[in-house]
């Protein structure tokens, strides 16, 4: 008999997350530590529980913009090297425990330079971090792998030098480049060179693209810049047409989209926060599952949006009336798009996920 859906068995299903920002899932009580530590005066409590839920009513405003002010705290938190070793293992840690067996987690080390450090020593810092909470997990006889996503935020200049950070440590951990941050007035087409390095390099890359921004950004984002995945990608929606019959039409872009299956970095509690849709119900991952889009579940910023992927999942059960078959597809999806080797990827595939959810529904 299959085992009924809840919260806490979703916890216990394998997940793979592909779109999680590092300085978007801190623990309350460790970015109020942090602050004391570094001497950091900008919170606006020092209380965990009402800090945890200022930056959730602070991302549900309807703006990207507004949406983005909470990382002004959470990084303030994070410029010495011993705070980033902390929130990275950390980080791992708390995915581990949510039943995520591999995750990508991003940041942009430019915001982690404040008080001196380099960029080199950031992204040794994290990759320390991410190596010491892999292994605390593992003593605890659970897995996870991390690959590391390096971001350049696209309203500064110097996407370059993050993009040759990414292939410079690309064997260490860093699996992939992405652009962050404001989407309207600072399309992607503005860094062509750095795009053009990361394929000469033969490097991985997702661009936030088709989130607060429409179809000219996702368009440019493919067909400009080579993207590989696109960071919500919830716009391509605005290219399909459903008639009063149910009939569904596909624009040249999403039909694009969908046949070179390229993968959907969806984030649905985020989307809601930042007006990219109005509900759960009306938000388009319905639609663009139905459709076999390569769609893809994640979690965005964990804390700004008081989430897990556990949660993201028992909300679209709750939404959608999606059963394991559903949610094994949208791992596997996250699986086969993840920026590690195919090996490792079928490996993932074969050892942890078709098992975990076989045992499910048994």
């Amino acid at each position: 008999m299959s085992t009924p859906l809840s919260l806490e068995t979703i916890r216990s299903a394998p997940k793979v997350l592909l779109h999680d920002h590092l300085d978007g899932g801190l623990r309350p009580q460790t970015v109020i530590e942090l602050a004391d530590a570094s001497g950091y005066q900008g919170l606006p409590t020092t209380d965990a529980g009402v800090l945890g839920g200022w930056f959730r009513d602070n991302a549900n405003s309807g703006s990207l913009v507004r949406y983005l002010e909470g990382f002004a705290h959470t990084c303030g938190v994070m410029q010495d090297e011993a705070a980033l070793v902390r929130v990275a293992a950390e980080a791992v840690e708390d995915l581990a425990a949510d039943g995520v067996v591999y995750a990508e987690i991003r940041y942009a080390p430019e915001l982690n330079t404040e008080k001196g450090l380099s960029l080199e020593q950031v992204v040794e810092a994290v990759q320390e971090g991410f190596r010491l909470g892999s292994a605390r997990v593992a003593e605890t006889g659970r897995k996870i792998r991390i690959g590391t996503l390096l971001c350049a935020m696209r309203q500064n200049e110097g996407w370059l030098r993050i993009a040759e950070l990414a292939v410079r440590y690309r064997d260490l951990g860093v699996v992939g480049f992405d652009i962050a941050g404001p989407e309207a007035g600072f399309p992607p087409t503005r860094g062509l060179d750095t795009f053009e390095y990361l394929r000469q390099q033969n490097a991985h890359f997702t661009i936030h693209a088709g989130e607060a921004f429409g179809l000219p950004s996702i368009w440019e984002a493919i067909q400009h810049c080579g993207a590989e995945r696109l960071g919500h990608g919830v716009r391509i929606v605005d290219d399909i047409k459903v008639s009063g019959d149910g009939t569904v039409q596909l624009g040249r872009l999403a039909a694009y989209v969908r046949d070179r299956r390229i993968p959907l970095e969806m984030c649905p509690t985020s989307n809601l926060q930042t007006g990219a849709a109005a509900s759960m119900a009306d938000h388009p991952i319905g639609l663009l599952a139905k459709l076999r889009f390569r769609v893809t579940v994640n979690t965005d910023n964990r804390l700004m949006s008081d989430c897990t992927l556990s949660s993201e999942f028992a909300a679209l059960v709750d939404t959608f009336g999606y059963g394991w078959a559903d949610l094994q597809w949208f791992t596997i999806n996250a699986m086969k798009s993840a920026f590690i080797g195919f090996d490792e990827r079928l490996a993932i595939i074969n050892e942890l996920i078709k098992p975990g959810y076989a045992a499910l529904t048994a």
